[in-house]
Parts: structure tokens; C-alpha cells; sequence
């Protein structure tokens, strides 16, 4: 390396953001209020206690002045960026963050070279990836050897969950940290905080009244950033209007269209799922796509509507028409290949198909019924019958005595049972009537009564011959 590559990354005029870029072009230094009250240090950082508490997970690691690579995983405006700063703050190492957006895997490579004069230098690299679930499979495959060699230590943040939308080999090598919703509480700290340090807020002389507030909070849905970008518009609105105090009037007037939005994020975000899944059970496909489309229309990830079509598929459809799991399951697919806007074509179809089909939820019913007994504490030992016999130890001790391979047996059903002792005859499948599962109470039935039929044929067998042997031996009552 020439000198003039060492003056270049030793200078830390290199650690760059997206903000610093857009506010020298604009030329007017001119930042967002949620920018100016984005926290200097971890003291002032508020919420996610179980990650940055004096107990949390990651503290542990801050205090021994190390990091890992890991995965940020939240709704959005839960401090996942701001927390990945102040993490390479904390440890002194170089930051770069990228937007999975508006980067690509050139961008990648750059800063991982960067990462790798850093390394020279005993300096420490941390790059941030903002929504990495949006790089594909190629751009996050960029990252694999340079998160494995510890030339960088990669922060991704997400909204999505990671098993889906991160691969698997980026996973490994990577901790997964779930960011919760902010508190009411922890909105209240964030606010007071605005009208006690910020110098725009306290120069302009506007103030918040109780209505407002409360409402502002309620409208934040556990959002900081929408907290601050609510209140930023109305203090303009306020300011525009020579206004000292933001009353609940101007708050609605800025806020609008919050008030009648879909939220992906609140109560009704749940409401709306909870309302589509219940008319999907209930067989009633008209309200179902009615729910659908409000979902859609209020930009719900479709992705989060097809996975909770596969759920319930098994959950209330089950085996009364197993072909239902396998239609949500190709809907899920094609919905995560083709995407919006023509993927609403596809979660109609699943919809309306799982609405319409014949329910049960015996296959629900039967897997709670069993892990609640499990729970319980009744967990006898195996059967020595059911056993594998893999050594000879085994089989002098008696693994797979008594086995018997169903298809050596007439039928492919033997009597040999299948619980333990103490569980004998307890029933946690019980199938319903209802379409291709009414078929299946009659094959169990048919099964139980082949094994019950064999089961009193071999014990009269065993009497003969345990008569016959009594016969034979002398004194036994046989012929002299």
C-alpha cells in the first residue's frame, strides 16, 4: 500500500452517511427534527431495555468493548439505525451505512475494501444495511466472506421477519435481535425530551396542549420517528399560523391522512388480520375478500397475508381438504415472485378457494391436545418394543422385542401398541365428518377394528397352544 492509500483511509473524513452527502449538496445544513434528536450516546437511547439494559443482551459485549454481526429485526422508527451507531460508536469502529434500496454490490465491495485498510490499522468496520431483506440472494452472498473473516462487522436491520427473507448461510453467521414497540412510556420520554433540549422547539415558543398530545401519542403507534415528524409539521403548521400552542385542531389537520390509515403496525393491523382470518374460517369468502382488500389497499406486506393463509390451511382446514395447504403454499410462492400489484390476483384466489372449502381443525386440536399432556409431566419411557435396536447391548436388553413391521402383516396393521402403558387408548385425533376427512374415520375405524380382530385371533391361538402343551406333558390329561 502507497502512502497515499494510507493518507486516504486513515483520514476519517471517509466515514460517511447518506444524511451528511444530501445535507452538504443542498448546501443548507438543514436537518429533520428526528435527526436532531437522534440520541448521542446509549444513556439517552430510549426503549429496548432487554437489549441495551443494565441486563440486556447485548451489554455484555459493549462492556467488553466487542461486537458481532447480527440482524436488527422491528417496526419501523423502533431505533434499530440509531442503535447500530451507537454500537460502532461505543466500540470506536468506522461506520458506513447503506440502504438496501439505492445500494447494490459494488457499494458492498467498496466499504468492504475500506474495511479491509481499516483492519490494517487495527480500526474496526461496522456496516449498516437499512431493509437488507430487499437485497437479493447474489447481494447478500457480497457479504458472506468478509462477515466471516471479520473484515466487517455487519449490522442489517429489517422489518421483515429474517428465516424468510434473509439467507440462510448470511443467518448463520449472524445474531438475530428483535426490536420491540415502544411503550407509551418511552414515546413520553422522546417528547419530553424535544421541548427540554432542542433549540429550534424551545426558540419558536410553540408548546403542546394535553388533547393534542395524547392524541399525538396515540397516532405514533409506537413510532418514534413518526412522533417527531408529526409533531415537526404541526409546529409548522402552528408557526405558519402564528400559534404558540398545537391544539388538537391543527394536530388533525396535519395528520389527516394518519388518522384514516391502514396502520401495519397497531391495533389495527390486528384488528383487520384478526377480522379476514375469522371470515375465512367462518366460510364466508365475500367478507374475506372485502378484509383482504382492505389490507392491501392500506399497504400491508402481502407476504404476511400469504404466510397466515398457509397457517390456516392447516389450522382450520386441514385434513378435510389437504389439497388446501398445498394451494396456499404454491399462493405464497407466487406471491413472493410476482409481488404487488398482481399478487392481489393470487391472495384473492387463496382466499376465496380456503373460504369456500369444507373445514376442521381435528389435525389443531390433536397436536395442542398432546403437548399439554406432554407439559403436564406425562412423559413415560419408550416402549422397548418401539425402540431401535442398533448394537447388540441393545437387543440383550431388549430394544425392538415384540416389534412388528406392518408390512409383514396382513393388512400392513398389526395389534401392537403404539403408546405407552399408561397412556393406552387415549384418542388426540378425532376426525370430523366433513369432506376427505370423513373418509379417514372410517379407515382408523376399519384399522382399529383389523387390529382388535387380530389381537383376540392370536390370544386364542396362544390358548390352544398353551392348552396343547399342558396336554402333551405328562399328568397333563392327555391320552396314556
Amino acid at each position: 500500500m502507497n502512502q497515499n492509500e494510507e493518507n486516504l483511509f486513515d483520514n476519517e473524513d471517509h466515514i460517511r452517511t447518506d444524511e451528511q452527502n444530501s445535507s452538504e449538496a443542498s448546501g443548507t445544513g438543514f436537518k429533520p427534527l428526528a435527526d436532531r434528536m437522534r440520541p448521542k450516546n446509549l444513556d439517552s437511547f430510549v426503549g429496548q431495555d432487554h437489549l441495551v439494559g443494565p441486563d440486556g443482551a447485548l451489554r455484555p459485549l459493549l462492556d467488553a468493548g466487542r461486537l458481532h454481526s447480527m440482524i436488527f429485526w422491528g417496526s419501523p422508527g423502533v431505533g434499530k439505525t440509531t442503535l447500530a451507531r451507537l454500537l460502532a460508536d461505543r466500540i470506536e469502529a468506522d461506520f458506513h451505512q447503506l440502504s438496501a434500496v439505492a445500494s447494490g454490490v459494488s457499494d458492498v465491495r467498496r466499504v468492504i475494501e475500506q474495511g479491509l485498510y481499516a483492519k490494517r490499522s487495527n480500526r474496526r468496520t461496522v456496516l449498516f444495511i437499512d431493509e437488507i431483506h430487499r437485497f437479493n440472494k447474489a447481494q447478500q452472498d457480497a457479504l458472506l466472506h468478509a462477515v466471516e473473516e471479520g473484515t466487517i462487522v455487519l449490522i442489517g436491520a429489517t422489518t421483515e421477519n429474517p428465516s424468510f427473507e434473509v439467507i440462510a448461510p448470511l443467518l448463520s453467521r449472524c445474531r438475530v435481535y428483535r426490536f420491540e414497540q415502544l411503550t407509551e412510556g418511552d414515546l413520553e420520554k422522546v417528547l419530553d425530551g424535544v421541548f427540554e433540549s432542542d433549540d429550534e422547539v424551545l426558540s419558536s415558543g410553540v408548546k403542546l396542549d394535553k388533547r393534542a398530545r395524547r392524541a399525538l401519542l396515540e397516532l405514533s403507534l409506537g413510532d418514534a420517528r413518526e412522533l417527531l415528524n408529526l409533531l415537526e409539521r404541526s409546529m409548522e403548521r402552528a408557526q405558519s399560523l402564528s400559534i404558540k400552542k398545537i391544539d388538537l385542531k391543527i394536530l388533525e389537520t396535519v395528520a389527516s391522512q394518519a388518522l384514516s390509515r391502514y396502520d401495519k403496525q397497531g391495533d389495527r393491523h390486528y384488528d383487520t388480520i384478526s377480522a379476514f382470518i375469522k371470515c375465512v374460517r367462518n366460510s364466508d369468502p365475500d367478507a374475506a375478500v372485502y378484509w383482504l382488500a382492505r389490507m392491501l389497499d392500506g399497504g400491508e406486506d402481502p407476504l404476511f397475508i400469504a404466510r397466515r393463509l398457509i397457517i390456516l390451511a392447516s389450522e382450520d382446514i386441514g385434513n378435510a381438504n389437504p389439497n388446501a395447504l398445498l394451494l396456499a403454499q404454491a399462493g405464497f410462492e407466487a406471491v413472493h415472485k410476482i409481488g404487488m400489484p398482481e399478487a392481489r390476483i393470487i391472495l384473492s384466489q387463496v382466499t376465496t378457494y380456503l373460504a369456500s372449502s369444507l373445514k376442521s381443525n381435528a389435525s389443531y386440536v390433536a397436536i395442542n391436545e398432546a403437548l399439554a399432556i406432554v407439559r403436564e409431566g406425562k412423559q413415560p419411557a419408550v416402549p422397548l418394543h418401539l425402540r431401535n435396536a442398533v448394537t447388540g447391548l441393545m437387543k440383550t436388553e431388549g430394544y425392538a422385542e415384540g416389534y412388528r413391521y406392518a408390512h409383514s402383516e396382513v393388512g400392513a396393521v398389526s395389534p401392537m401398541p403404539g403408546l405407552p402403558p399408561e397412556l393406552e387408548g387415549t384418542r388426540f385425533y378425532r376426525p370430523k365428518q366433513y369432506g376427505a376427512e370423513s373418509g379417514i374415520t372410517e379407515r382408523l375405524e376399519a384399522f382399529r377394528k383389523m387390529k382388535e380382530e387380530i389381537a383376540s385371533q392370536e390370544k386364542e391361538d396362544d390358548n390352544s397352544i398353551e392348552d396343547s402343551n399342558k396336554k402333551d406333558k405328562p399328568g397333563g390329561g392327555g391320552e396314556k
